[in-house]
């Protein structure tokens, strides 16, 4: 008998106001064929329109084009796994899933999610985290409300809001902010909710081996394209398919360091969300990197807030892919290295106030030592 695919999951995010439940309304409304149960926490600040069909006990509704909607009254986890258990009893008829967390919530919770629980990754994948941003007061929000950095730093795309409100200059400010903040992120403007699905659906933002599978070259691509806003030079790798990093390990370097970190650009703001890249073509020692990610994570892993990377270890014939959000991280091989292939590390770290240095310092004493 053939296994059941994972169901797709969306992450749609954003501060108070930005445009989350218009974007969620204008994709369920719509006749595109596609059947959508939306999980919408209960704390919304506008909330889905409820155009009904059925609503039960649970705070299950199902909308005139088939969506369904649930609102989340306890444990993420449990309303998912409810989910697909009513799907494979027929009870439920839907072909993806979309989140929409409230507009004061750190995503990081709702993505670790799928990290962590081994039913959730049998029956789901996540594929992207969607941050809406308010064009007019995004910079506001971003000075005052650290979860709204937060936002930023955990998107795999940017949908840019209220676009309309502002003068090509502003808008131009912003999303070069939002691109240090988050190099990784594309932007795109959103007006009223009226984007292709194809643009927020199936991007396969957080699922980095499908990417690299369409595109050999995409981590070395982002790493350039990006390279000239932030000078930066500069992740994990385990033997298994999935696990996550909990230790308590003894540290070389037990705090945040004290030098000074250049967050400054152009729009003159000091954002603590920042990114960085570490490159090598010496291959990883496997045994000195995991401990060294395990620390690493002991000490920064509140601040850091998404993490991914191609790793080229030692005697290893695959590449190993591996991404995480804050403490949970999880790896996998990729396809084989060909033969004469330029093999390099190319990790990109996202994170608050994150010491570059000391990361840098602790990975490169991971590699092998160069030939003499």
């Amino acid at each position: 008998m053939q296994k059941a695919a994972p169901i797709p999951v969306t992450i749609v995010t954003g501060f108070l106001g930005a445009g989350k439940t218009t974007l969620l309304n204008r994709v369920l409304k719509e006749n595109h064929g596609q059947k959508i149960a939306v999980i919408e926490n209960e704390f919304g600040e506008v909330g889905i329109d409820n155009e009904l069909l059925v609503q039960d006990s649970e705070q299950i509704v199902e909308m005139n084009n088939g969506c369904i909607c649930c609102t989340v009254r306890g444990d993420l986890q449990r309303n998912l796994l409810e989910l697909a258990g009513k799907r494979a009893m027929g009870q439920l008829n839907f072909d993806r899933v979309l989140i929409e967390t409230t507009g004061l919530a750190d995503p990081g919770p709702v993505a670790q999610t799928f990290f962590f629980d081994e039913e959730v990754q049998r029956l789901y994948t996540l594929d992207a985290v969607l941050t809406v941003v308010d064009a007019k007061h995004g910079d506001v929000q971003l000075d005052r409300e650290e979860t709204a950095q937060k936002q930023v730093a955990f998107a795999d795309r940017i949908l840019l809001s209220k676009t309309d409100l502002v003068d090509a200059a502003t808008r131009e400010a912003l999303e070069t902010r939002l691109l240090r903040m988050n190099p990784r992120a594309r932007i795109q403007a959103v007006h009223f909710g009226e984007t292709p699905l194809d643009q927020i659906l199936d991007i396969q933002g957080f699922d980095l081996k499908a990417k690299l599978e369409i595109n050999p070259k995409f981590l070395e691509i982002e790493a350039h394209d990006h390279a000239h806003d932030h000078d930066h030079e500069c992740d994990d790798h385990c033997d298994h398919d999935h696990h996550h990093h909990d230790h308590d390990h003894d540290h070389a370097c037990d705090e945040h360091c004290d030098h000074d970190h250049d967050h400054g650009h152009a729009h003159g703001h000091l954002d603590a969300v920042q990114s960085f890249v570490f490159r090598s073509e010496r291959a990883f020692e496997m045994g000195k990197l995991e401990a060294c990610l395990g620390k690493l994570l002991d000490i920064y892993g509140n601040d850091l807030y998404r993490y991914k990377g191609l790793l080229y270890i030692a005697k290893e014939p695959r590449q190993v892919i591996f991404q995480g959000v804050h403490m949970m991280m999880s790896s996998d091989f990729g396809r084989r290295w060909n033969d004469g292939e330029k093999k390099t590390n190319t990790m990109v770290f996202i994170g608050r106030d994150l010491p570059k240095d000391i990361f840098e310092q602790e990975l490169t004493r991971c590699l092998l030592a160069p030939k003499s």
